[in-house]
């Protein structure tokens, strides 16, 4: 029980500081939308890496909100995550045994 209230009290103070975060409104006029973020999704592995080295940033800012979001989302998912074959390879290992 007590390990159970730490989590809520740890989890609730993130929570508390995450919703105080904002950011500043967007100046710019052309702003990276879904394809950006397609794009940005794919490269980010590279982009952290190169973050180390050099001023690189893996997430545009400003953009064009929740389209952007979507679409480095779905980039980094479909590069990176994994489909179809990895969802199979996982269910044979899983079933198998």
């Amino acid at each position: 029980m007590r390990a159970i209230i730490s989590a809520a009290f740890v989890v609730g103070s993130g929570l508390l500081l995450v919703a105080c975060a904002s950011q500043p409104a967007p100046l710019a006029i052309d702003l990276p939308g879904f394809w950006s973020g397609l794009l940005h999704g794919a490269i980010a592995p590279f982009s952290l890496l190169g973050g180390i080295f050099a001023h690189v940033r893996v997430f545009a800012f400003p953009n064009s909100g929740w389209w952007y979001d979507f679409g480095f989302m779905l980039g980094i998912s479909i590069v990176w995550g994994g489909g179809p074959a990895t969802v199979y390879r996982i269910r044979t290992i899983v079933y198998r045994y």
